[in-house]
């Protein structure tokens, strides 16, 4: 639950400073900016910069050119030669691939840092080749609050997308499905699985990226949670999002829309020419 906690206390942070912004100019905002506790920013840095080094020194890298032919395999650049790709590293390969989108679903609407003018899109971008380990810049770099949301942005590309519910549902449904599809394989697979993670360099990093990506979606989900004013009635997901995957697609398909929640949108006041 250590998550959590540097949830709660970031996002104190962040709400007091939203309060205050209301009553205060944009003079007090510099005040804050330079007053801001970067602590938590330097521990993530600290701890990108370990995994770093440890994906480019210490992880086993026993079997290279069975990586190569596994990812050739994975990305449909060989035919079929009669080999049977071990099932749970199918499944986790798949599910790699919704990770940006659970992210993506999380940071665009609510995730935007709105003091650095840092913009969110490229981090999500790399991260469907990077994963976490392309995503830690960004959560070091990010401020609190998140900038308001015009409610014309709503209905245009890629809010529309990304808080629609149909695509929360098809993330949620193709992750269930490969999660059981791993799960009902016998012994002998995992087996096989855990034993590939001890000498591929190439599904070892693929392994601590997903426990990277469950692991900081917990913090993500709060702040969405918060910025949506839903906690009150969400806080019995918290602890589901600490579930791998399942816990917050389940969360993006519960959550209320931004639309119908209009202390996180507001309206443009004048039409630009």
């Amino acid at each position: 639950m250590g998550v959590l906690q540097i949830c709660k206390s970031t996002l104190q942070t962040q709400n007091s400073e939203e309060e205050t912004g209301q009553d205060k100019g944009l003079s007090d905002n510099n005040n804050k900016k330079e007053g801001r506790d970067w602590t938590t920013s330097i521990l993530l840095f600290v701890l990108w910069s370990a995994l770093m080094y440890y994906v480019f020194n210490l992880t086993p890298d026993q079997t290279p050119s069975r990586d190569v032919y596994f990812l050739k395999k994975l990305l449909n650049l060989k035919g079929d030669d009669g080999f049977r790709m071990n099932e749970v590293l199918v499944s986790l390969w798949y599910i790699m691939g919704l990770w940006p989108l659970v992210y993506s679903m999380l940071l665009i609407p609510t995730g935007r840092s709105s003091k650095n003018n840092i913009p969110t899109w490229p981090f999500l971008v790399l991260s469907c080749f990077g994963g976490a380990y392309a995503l830690l810049p960004y959560f070091v770099l990010w401020s609190p609050p998140p900038p308001p949301v015009e409610e014309n942005e709503l209905g245009k590309w890629p809010l529309n997308f990304l808080e629609s519910k149909l695509t929360a549902g098809v993330s949620l449904a193709a992750g269930i499905g490969l999660i059981i599809y791993a799960g009902l394989e016998n012994a002998d697979i995992w087996r096989e699985f855990f034993q590939y993670f001890r000498e591929s360099k190439f599904i070892h990093i693929m392994t601590l990226d997903f426990t990277l990506l469950s692991a900081f979606a917990a913090f993500w989900v709060y702040n969405d949670m918060t910025a949506r004013k839903w906690y009150d009635k969400g806080f019995w997901l918290l602890p589901l999002s600490l579930v791998p995957f399942i816990g917050p697609a389940l969360y993006l398909v519960l959550r209320p829309s931004l639309s119908d929640l209009p202390v996180t949108v507001t309206t443009t006041t004048s039409d630009q020419n």
